[in-house]
């Protein structure tokens, strides 16, 4: 898997509201009502990151959860990438 070309990583970001480029990784933040809130959100994450087989990085603090991705052996932003991101929206839309 190869990184994408910033002009492919500018159109994806066109379909994800919220995220944004930071270097070589998409990044977006939640807030929830409750620590207990975010790290049910996380949860859910992780089963849907552990079925794709791509696992982002995660920062807890308190009531905000931070996820940073990137496809490290692919050396930046991948497909996997956007796949990963569009799915965490559509379990925060849920």
């Amino acid at each position: 898997m190869t990184a994408l070309s910033d002009i492919e990583i500018q159109r994806g970001l066109g379909a994800l509201a919220g995220w944004s480029r930071k270097g070589d990784t998409l990044v977006k933040s939640y807030h929830f009502a409750t620590f207990p809130d975010g790290i049910a959100f996380i949860e859910k994450v992780a089963t849907v990151a552990e079925q794709m087989a791509h696992h982002p990085d995660i920062d807890i603090r308190y009531t905000k959860v931070h996820f940073v991705l990137s496809t490290h052996d692919a050396g930046g932003v991948t497909t996997k990438d956007f796949a990963l991101a569009k799915a965490i929206e559509e379990l925060a839309s849920a």
